[in-house]
């Protein structure tokens, strides 16, 4: 896959999924700029990727940073190409004990995050003859579980968003896909490592398959597990 010449930006990008999608676009020659809430982690990402790479302070939550973020990238990289809205958090509580806040903080991220960035990235997408939207979902999103009350609507609401989303803009050119993963190693949601799992890397590669797809097709929702789970 060959995407030299083009700009992707990857929210969420400095750890797990995030990051290793976004060293898979680097590596496969785009120029990425990524968003996280922490400082010292877009530095990080600049440091050890160099000039192809920009990372910029963007919690999600707020239209504004959003609105930076998207802005940023292309003035910085003269367009935009793809839009990874990965950016994602997990609060795991029966709806009794779940606060306000902690629903707000959930919804916020993991669905309205995905809003503010794809709003604003559609004229610029529009602008470059076409491009894509990736959504990472989760297969919490079709699967719902006790404790995942504010989890499951999030990533149900995301599918939602998607499919609308992707019926709207198709005829621009833009395709939007979101993809669905089970278990995945990493250290957020209380997934924990394991080898049988999904590896951040796997999606890494999905996200340049479907890159990869012919203009003619849209794989619109890709689901993801394990090969091998162990055996109950």
């Amino acid at each position: 896959m060959d995407l030299r010449g083009k700009v992707a930006v990857v929210t969420g990008g400095t750890k797990g999924i995030g990051r290793a999608i976004a060293e898979a676009l680097l590596n496969a020659g785009a120029q990425v700029v990524v968003g996280a809430r922490t400082e010292g982690d877009v530095r990080g990402v600049e440091a050890d990727w160099g000039e192809r790479v920009r990372g910029l302070v963007c919690d999600v939550r707020d239209p504004e940073q959003c609105a930076r973020l998207v802005g940023t990238a292309v003035d910085w990289f003269e367009g935009l190409d793809i839009l990874v809205n990965n950016a994602g958090v997990g609060v795991f509580r029966s709806v009794e004990e779940l606060t306000v806040e902690q629903w707000d903080q959930v919804l916020e991220t993991n669905l309205s995050g995905i809003f503010y960035c794809s709003r604003l990235a559609i004229p610029h997408l529009r602008r470059a003859g076409g491009g894509w939207i990736i959504n990472i979902g989760s297969l919490a999103g079709k699967n719902a579980f006790p404790g995942g009350a504010a989890y499951n609507a999030s990533k149900f609401g995301l599918i939602g968003f998607s499919e609308a989303l992707m019926q709207e803009v198709r005829q621009d050119g833009i395709r939007v896909s979101y993809i669905m993963p089970g278990s995945v190693s990493t250290s957020g949601f209380g997934s924990g490592e394991g080898d049988w799992k999904i590896q951040p890397e796997d999606l890494g590669q999905i996200v340049l398959d479907l890159l990869a797809t012919p203009a003619r097709t849209l794989p619109s929702r890709i689901e993801v597990r394990p090969s091998r789970p162990p055996k109950k």
